[in-house]
């Protein structure tokens, strides 16, 4: 029975992760995030229901557009950068995620890894201080 619980919550899990368009990469960050694991076979039924719960709710939360992605707390600080320099272009959390996605091809920004979310805020820091510079040009 056991086992059986288990293949449908990594069926479950597989499913959501197409529907969600997360590649590889990403849904791996997203199991190790949530469980320190990489890989669902190594999981229990316990964590897979986690995973499983974590997925459905970011699947809800994904079609509100703007709101602050949820992150280990040791990247707030980059996070609340990230929301000031959005707050500052008049940007959504969109448009840093669409930004993590052409740079370092994952989805959403609170699956970067630190190194990537300083690149990250420094590309952002570059357009806002480009466009500051437009301002008093103009």
């Amino acid at each position: 029975m056991a086992e059986d619980t288990r293949r449908r919550l990594i069926a479950k899990i597989h499913i959501m992760q197409a529907e969600q368009g997360l590649d590889d990469t990403a849904y791996r960050m997203m199991l190790e995030r949530i469980t320190g694991k990489r890989s669902c076979a190594k999981m229990s039924p316990q964590e897979l229901a986690k995973v499983a719960d974590e997925m459905q709710r970011k699947a809800r939360s994904t079609s509100r557009a703007g709101r602050y992605p949820h992150r280990r707390s040791s990247a707030d600080p980059m996070m609340r950068k990230i929301g000031a320099l959005l707050a500052e272009l008049d940007k959504s959390w969109n448009y840093a995620h669409g930004m993590a996605k052409r740079m370092f091809g994952v989805d959403q920004v609170q699956w970067l890894t630190n190194d990537h979310m300083r690149r990250l805020v420094a590309a952002l820091q570059i357009y806002a201080d480009k466009r500051k510079a437009e301002r008093r040009s103009a």
